[in-house]
């Protein structure tokens, strides 16, 4: 099985936001009022049940946020000013996976989990283990909200292509193609498909580049680079 890096996989920490909490005050203030002492019982409840939520929130964010710092510690001899490093990449990638995997067990179904999750399938295809990192991807791209969903999309599409099942990475693609998001855009999906058919269909290469090569930015730079690799017609 092929190698693929994280750089590869797209893990841009822009694309990693945890969701913000809302003011429960300020939503509900009208409906306190309406109500007065007859929900003042329910109130109490659910003003309660809001603290605990938060508080579990927060148990979240810092629990994924630790996570992250110790994917991102630098590996080698400690440095001054260095809360966290480690001897080996493999030392790293074994603390990096509790952590995630703690984060993923303890909140499956949050926005912290499905990134915690995305981060083990990351980790999991830069050690060249796509079995498992196909299985992670497919947990946050079935079961995650639209956004993180389309990060592991086009995480598994690499991996598709790389196992050399290129009709489902191609259809993955077209997916994100079809419906981009936030995170993975229309012109990045065609960029990514573009380039795995440059060597094998370099004719629909082309026409997934061609409209892209005006656009002002990386995505023109990217398309102008990939479109000048291409085979003569």
């Amino acid at each position: 099985m092929a190698r693929i890096t994280r750089k590869e996989l797209k893990t841009d920490k822009f694309a990693l936001e945890v969701e913000q909490t809302v003011d429960f005050f300020e939503e509900h203030r009208q409906d306190l009022v309406r109500y007065g002492g007859i929900a003042l019982a329910v109130a109490v409840l659910i003003v309660g049940y809001t603290f605990y939520s938060r508080h579990q929130h927060a148990k979240r964010e810092a629990a994924l946020y630790h996570a992250i710092q110790v994917e991102e510690a630098p590996v080698g001899p400690p440095m001054p000013g260095q809360n966290i490093n480690f001897p080996t990449q493999e030392a790293k990638d074994q603390v990096a996976l509790k952590e995630f995997s703690d984060v993923y067990s303890a909140w499956p179904s949050s926005s912290e989990g499905e990134i915690a999750q995305y981060y083990i399938g990351s980790i999991y295809a830069d050690e060249g283990k796509l079995a498992q990192a196909e299985k992670s991807f497919k947990e946050v791209a079935e079961k995650g909200n639209a956004q993180y969903a389309s990060l592991a999309k086009l995480s598994l599409a690499q991996i598709y292509f790389a196992d050399g099942r290129d009709s489902q990475g191609q259809a993955v693609l077209q997916e994100l193609i079809d419906h981009p998001t936030i995170f993975v855009s229309k012109p990045q999906a065609q960029i990514t498909l573009a380039r795995f058919l440059m060597l094998k269909n370099p004719a629909e290469a082309r026409k997934l580049l061609e409209p892209l090569r005006t656009q002002v930015g990386a995505v023109g730079q990217t398309a102008l680079t990939l479109y000048a690799q291409l085979p003569p017609q």
